[in-house]
């Protein structure tokens, strides 16, 4: 791990992500140590950490009720996807948004990253992970496995902040589930990270607490593609304990994505 990343994480007051002997895995078993980087898909441009990229991943806020919008999204691209997120009336959200946030990052990315839902950073930027404090803690948890955002694809299971942050409703879940799933469809990723409950439950179409599906591996069964859920980087803020299973489903996630080569 590079001087900058113990440095911006002894500044959080955060315990560093450290390379120890791997432990066995109740699923699969972590032989392999962390390598320097992940390669992505030839060709895979960065879109983070530019003004331009994030110009380009903002969505106006709508100036009247949007329309709803088509469920048929087969053959939506990315432009078309993100003018119909942009559009979307379907439940009660568009009302209080500011923007929808669609997704950012490497769209040839192996590696999906799919977060809970828009807070107040993202909401007013219009990208996912923006937030200081637990966007850092996302960065350092990739770079702990050799993956920098620029090699990631990163999106949230709701495109619509809920008032007060409050957890996303079923049937507003539900509106947005076809939006990632053509997502997914576009990107055709070889792993699925799911950081949070609301995801991980959401991609998984079950109601089994995070704590039961952390740990293993878990296939999405439209397009069989492995998902791996851990913890938020909200609640490894609010539970450091919790980052030492973090970091177990950290390297379980390589080696499946390693395995998958």
């Amino acid at each position: 791990m590079s001087n900058v990343q113990h440095q911006y994480l002894d500044a959080l007051g955060i315990t560093r992500w450290v390379i120890r002997a791997p432990a066995v895995n109740p699923i699969i078993e972590t032989s392999a140590l962390i390598e320097p980087a992940v390669e992505t898909k030839a060709g895979g441009a960065a879109l983070m950490h530019s003004a331009a990229a994030r110009g380009l991943n903002k969505t106006s806020a709508p100036q009247k009720k949007p329309a709803l919008v088509s469920r048929d999204l087969s053959a939506f691209d990315w432009t078309a996807l993100r003018e119909n997120i942009a559009q979307c009336g379907l439940c009660d959200l568009s009302n209080s948004r500011k923007q929808t946030v669609f997704g950012v990052g490497n769209q040839q990315a192996d590696w999906l990253v799919v977060g809970e839902a828009p807070g107040p950073d993202e909401d007013a930027q219009g990208e996912p992970f923006v937030n200081r404090i637990n966007g850092q803690l996302l960065d350092a948890m990739l770079l702990a496995i050799g993956l920098p955002r620029a090699q990631v694809y990163m999106t949230n299971s709701l495109k619509c902040k809920p008032p007060n942050n409050r957890d996303a409703k079923a049937d507003e879940a539900a509106c947005c589930k076809p939006y990632l799933l053509q997502q997914i469809n576009l990107l055709q990723p070889k792993i699925i990270l799911a950081i949070g409950r609301i995801p991980a439950q959401q991609l998984l179409q079950t109601d089994t607490p995070l704590e039961r599906l952390r740990g293993q591996v878990h296939t999405l069964s439209e397009f069989g593609i492995p998902v791996i859920a851990t913890y938020h980087p909200d609640h490894l803020l609010r539970k450091p304990i919790a980052k030492r299973k973090a970091w177990d489903d950290l390297k379980l996630a390589l080696s499946v994505y390693k395995q998958a080569q």
